[in-house]
């Protein structure tokens, strides 16, 4: 196996075998194994204190694993120590800067400290992350997303080939949650390799090729969205009626592939395939009842991540 990281090779990005991390009686990350391909985007999901943001400063070097390895372009920390890193950059948590320094500032202060003069792509990656006309201003006045996205920008100065972004869209409104997605698209559309962490389902699920969900430091599941999508119970809907006794009713005497039960904030909710919903519904308005809500509870893969990530609940798959 060639493990320089500068030749033109096939070993994966991220390849972490059985990588183990205890704090006292907690185990962090418990015997965690993922592959990351090169040129791919990758996401690791999972509640808040699943192990994600453990593993990444196990990958970063900020810590270490009390068990396993974790090569990053086939080379481990044990053999090549700090040039690991080479070809990798990013953030764990929030990207921190100066707030009284603008941003421009901030990045020419971090091209410097990195050891090679990277000024000059500072234009390139401020327009990146279409921070272009807002660079001459002072952090402390940036909002929340735009740092994040300087964040992405002080990354990209070390022109690596992975970019690893500890849940980049946390905190961000709905507008700062799209720019962020269609900015990691942008970036694998040039070849990039993106390893990102996240615990919200819907902000992975259109942008990324293979997940690991995570589960109190353990895998819950490994694959692709694809196998994921697979796995995805019905989706469900929130259902107003005028008359929710007789709806139920219909469902139970017509419409055995629809389950309509009670829902405790009010109403009901209507679980079923998207065709058995649309004929139950179409029988409802003809049977004379009113219908005041119909709307989805979750996204069927949003569903499937609060299953897989529930207490007793198991779903494991080997990356292929």
């Amino acid at each position: 196996m060639d493990t320089d990281p500068t030749v033109d090779s096939p070993v994966d990005a991220v390849d972490a075998v059985d990588v183990t991390k205890r704090y006292g009686d907690l185990v962090a990350v418990d015997h965690l194994s993922m592959r990351v391909a090169q040129g791919e985007i990758y996401g690791i999901l999972g509640p808040n204190g699943a192990g994600k943001t453990t593993f990444l400063r196990m990958l970063f070097g900020l810590i270490r694993p009390d068990s396993g390895s974790i090569r990053l372009f086939g080379r481990t920390w044990a053999e090549a120590g700090v040039d690991v890193l080479d070809g990798v950059a990013g953030f764990v948590e929030s990207p921190r800067f100066y707030p009284y320094l603008t941003g421009l500032q901030n990045l020419e202060a971090l091209a410097l400290l990195d050891g090679d003069d990277q000024r000059a792509r500072i234009a390139e990656v401020l327009d990146i992350v279409d921070l272009t006309g807002r660079e001459r201003d002072r952090v402390a006045g940036y909002s929340y997303g735009m740092r994040q996205r300087l964040g992405v920008a002080a990354s990209l100065l070390r022109e690596p080939r992975l970019l690893v972004l500890d849940e980049p869209a946390n905190g961000l409104d709905p507008g700062g949650i799209r720019d962020m997605r269609a900015l990691v698209k942008r970036l694998a559309g040039s070849g990039l390799t993106v390893l990102l962490s996240s615990h919200h389902m819907d902000e992975v699920e259109e942008i990324c090729d293979n997940v690991t969900i995570m589960k109190r430091g353990a895998v819950a599941f490994h694959g692709t969205l694809t196998d994921l999508r697979a796995m995805a119970p019905d989706p469900g809907h929130r259902l107003g009626t005028t008359d929710d006794a007789h709806a139920r009713r219909i469902a139970r005497e017509a419409y055995p592939g629809v389950v309509v039960e009670p829902d405790p904030d009010g109403g009901l909710v209507a679980t079923g395939s998207p065709a058995r919903l649309s004929a139950y519904v179409a029988d409802l308005v003809r049977a004379g009842i009113g219908l005041r809500e119909f709307t989805p509870t979750e996204t069927p893969l949003e569903a499937l991540f609060f299953m897989l990530t529930d207490a007793g609940t198991t779903a494991e798959r080997d990356v292929a």
